[in-house]
């Protein structure tokens, strides 16, 4: 057998419901010459055992198990560190990735050089029967529409939208100073921002790579963010992908991002926190809104009211 082409890291904990569905749009890949790094992220459900059938029935499935749960960024981060593909990506183990993703993420980084590519990606939603992929949002679009070969944040500054890790496929070597951070949610909004600050060049392309799972019961991470502790977590992943398009001098990134926090962010933030029963909660929302008043970028944003409506799709 060749030496695979691409690793895909999937971490996940308790998606004993979702992980087969992740795994079979591995399997039904195009570009079949991929392995996968499977963490068990401490489960308690079936998970591992899922995992540890699909690698006895496929070889290119690896299992990596923790006993005790590390979070994605850590997963993710135990993973890179036995990648040895000329390529890598994520793939969260609840989402499903689409027939040809790998197939056209790999041969755009053969044909382009760059560091790494950034597709489009739908929402996945509950219609009563099955999870049905919805349309690319408009933000997306921006991002990864129409197709870029080897530009740079400077010169497509609304890139800084796409803040997903799993959205993406890169060179291995652009990761050897990268790595995400652990024990806080929304990990991969900093990095993505560094991702795109550090790059010699990337692409984006408008396919959609990846369906993102919006689970019905509202049990993954950010569907909960009328909770303090995740609020927290957001807010200073937000903060922090600022502050990496700042210090880079990426003005203009920086008020895309503006553009999108006022329009989409806040609004549901500050919708709970009027309700909400700590006083902590909104005290934490007007200390955000206030930082980003601070910022000299932020007389040069502008809300687009028709974004917010689209977080319905």
């Amino acid at each position: 057998m060749p030496a695979p082409l691409v690793t895909v890291i999937v971490p996940g904990r308790d998606i004993a419901a979702f992980a087969p569905a992740a795994l079979d749009s591995l399997r039904a890949q195009t570009e079949t010459s991929w392995r996968a790094i499977l963490v068990d992220d401490g489960s308690r459900d079936d998970t591992g055992r899922i995992f540890d059938a699909a690698a006895d029935a496929d070889p290119r499935f690896t299992v990596l198990r923790h006993t005790e749960a590390r979070g994605l960024g850590g997963a993710r981060n135990a993973a890179l560190e036995l990648v040895d593909t000329e390529y890598l990506g994520f793939l969260d183990g609840d989402d499903e990735l689409t027939l040809t993703a790998l197939e056209r993420m790999t041969g755009t980084l053969a044909a382009s050089g760059s560091d790494f590519v950034a597709g489009a990606y739908v929402r996945s939603r509950w219609d009563g029967q099955t999870y049905a992929p919805g349309r690319v949002q408009p933000w997306v679009a921006a991002a990864t529409d129409p197709e870029r070969l080897g530009t740079t944040i400077f010169e497509h500054p609304a890139a800084s939208a796409n803040i997903v890790a799993w959205s993406k496929l890169s060179r291995t070597a652009f990761w050897q100073d990268l790595r995400f951070p652990e024990g806080v949610a929304y990990e991969d909004q900093i990095v993505a921002q560094r991702m795109y600050t550090t790059a010699r060049a990337f692409d984006v392309i408008p396919d959609v790579v990846v369906r993102w799972r919006l689970r019905e019961d509202g049990s993954s991470i950010t569907q909960g963010k009328h909770r303090l502790r995740v609020l927290r977590d957001y807010l200073a992943a937000l903060r922090g992908g600022i502050d990496v398009l700042h210090r880079a001098g990426a003005q203009a990134a920086v008020v895309a991002r503006l553009d999108l926090i006022l329009a989409m962010d806040l609004p549901p933030l500050q919708e709970i926190a009027g309700s909400h029963t700590d006083s902590a909660y909104p005290a934490t929302v007007r200390a955000f809104v206030q930082d980003l008043e601070a910022l000299p970028e932020f007389a040069d944003a502008r809300v687009d009211p028709t974004l917010a409506a689209a977080l319905r799709w």
